[in-house]
């Protein structure tokens, strides 16, 4: 059997509180200036683009954007520009592409055409000199280093460590800021959290949902994302709030949920769902504050808008060690590839 500390995947996640702290030194003076920009013309809209991991970290971006800065935020379908191209972003909004490489075809295209109609563009990208960079007005390198693992874990919290600092200066959220500068340490005791609960729970299990809302919901669709490419487990990702809409049907004695919870205005809402299902007799993994008939994970206190990203990285040290438990290489997933070229 695989050792699970000896993965890829182990050792990059483990690596993302240096990230985070090297990323904020980086990129402070270009946040800065980004931020200033964005107070003295504020877009009438944002518009985002990206793929897999880096589309969770849009969702996180899409809560934070409208509920701190209050500006709408949307999620452009990258084919509308690479095979139909249409160009649905226009002169006075914000075009954002997140990618890890930089180099995928649509999200290149999308942000060529969001250029070419007259919007200003901000890249989140890992790799400094890929295409997409160059293509924007305004970047922010992730510096997460090397990512060879195929599941990517530092990239994913560098991008939602990079959203956080940007959101925090261009609202003076003067408390987020402070979040954030407490973020690496936090991180590092995110990683030490005990989540073993989580791999003898899900060892023989073979469908779950994964329950967020909120800030919390783009971390709800990362882990959904890891436990199937990663532990070979068919997970689906929920609002606390949609979840009720028929997928509430599947849930009885015995079916896994894990739910992710932050302390903010829907923490009420979640406790309620978790009430739920444990008494339908759902297995209820609960990360956050616990409650009864629930088995807990632990997720430290913090800004609401910062305990979604310390909850993925104790996330991140279990679905490795579940892999690794249910017969899988988590750092080569079958059918997978580190880059997705899609046109």
């Amino acid at each position: 059997m695989i050792d699970a500390q000896a993965t890829r995947m182990f050792a990059e996640a483990a690596e993302a509180a240096d990230v985070v702290e090297r990323q904020a030194a980086a990129n402070a003076v270009t946040v800065a200036e980004l931020a200033a920009s964005l107070r003295r013309s504020p877009p009438r809209g944002i518009a985002t683009c990206a793929r897999g991991s880096s589309d969770h970290a849009a969702t996180y971006a899409k809560y934070l954007f409208e509920t701190r800065a209050q500006v709408l935020t949307t999620s452009i379908a990258p084919s509308i520009a690479s095979v139909y191209g249409a160009a649905p972003v226009g002169e006075g909004m914000l075009a954002l592409g997140i990618s890890q490489s930089g180099k995928s075809p649509d999200i290149v295209a999308t942000l060529q055409a969001a250029r070419d109609a007259g919007a200003r563009t901000l890249a989140l990208v890992n790799v400094a000199g890929s295409p997409l960079a160059a293509l924007a007005d305004t970047v922010l390198p992730l510096h997460a280093g090397a990512e060879t693992s195929v599941a990517a874990t530092k990239s994913y919290i560098a991008a939602l460590a990079a959203i956080a600092q940007l959101t925090a200066a261009w609202t003076g959220d003067e408390a987020l800021a402070r979040a954030l500068a407490a973020l690496p340490d936090a991180l590092r005791a995110a990683w030490t959290a005990d989540w073993t609960p989580l791999v003898d729970t899900l060892a023989g299990a073979q469908g779950m949902y994964v329950i967020g809302r909120g800030v919390g919901f783009g971390i709800a669709q990362e882990a959904a994302l890891k436990f199937k490419e990663t532990c070979g487990l068919h997970a689906e990702a929920f609002s606390a709030a949609e979840v009720k809409h028929g997928p509430m049907a599947l849930v009885g004695k015995g079916f896994p949920l894990l739910v992710l919870r932050q302390a903010d205005e829907t923490a009420e809402g979640v406790d309620a769902l978790v009430r739920e299902v444990v008494a339908r007799g759902g297995t209820v993994l609960l990360a956050g504050d616990p409650i009864d008939g629930a088995i807990h994970l632990p997720v430290a206190a913090a800004h609401p808008a910062v305990q979604p990203i310390l909850a993925i990285q104790s996330f991140y040290r279990a679905a490795n060690a579940l892999a690794v438990c249910r017969g899988f290489d988590p750092d080569r997933p079958p059918h997978l590839a580190k880059v997705t070229e899609t046109v």
